[in-house]
């Protein structure tokens, strides 16, 4: 079985709130659609948090050597963006 994606995770709690929402299910099947979307919340927090730990930047130091420094979230300067 393969793993789910982030993307297929994100896809499947919409739905899941879009049904939550429509306020059509009984209430034990609205109870067990709501674990399984707290247990996708959790699984797409913790891929957020692990990509978050992944980024890096390349940029150079005053020599010219290549530094990997830690993506800080903001915007890129004009200096560090590269094609």
């Amino acid at each position: 079985m393969p793993k789910k994606t982030f993307e297929q995770a994100m896809k499947q709690l919409e739905q899941i709130i879009q049904e939550l929402e429509s306020g059509d299910l009984p209430l034990e099947k609205a109870i067990s659609k709501f674990e399984e979307g707290i247990q996708l919340s959790k699984f797409c927090s913790k891929k957020l948090d692990e990509t978050e730990k992944r980024i890096t930047v390349l940029t150079q130091d005053q020599a010219g050597d290549i530094i990997e420094k830690p993506f800080s979230g903001g915007n890129l300067s004009p200096e560090t963006q590269k094609d």
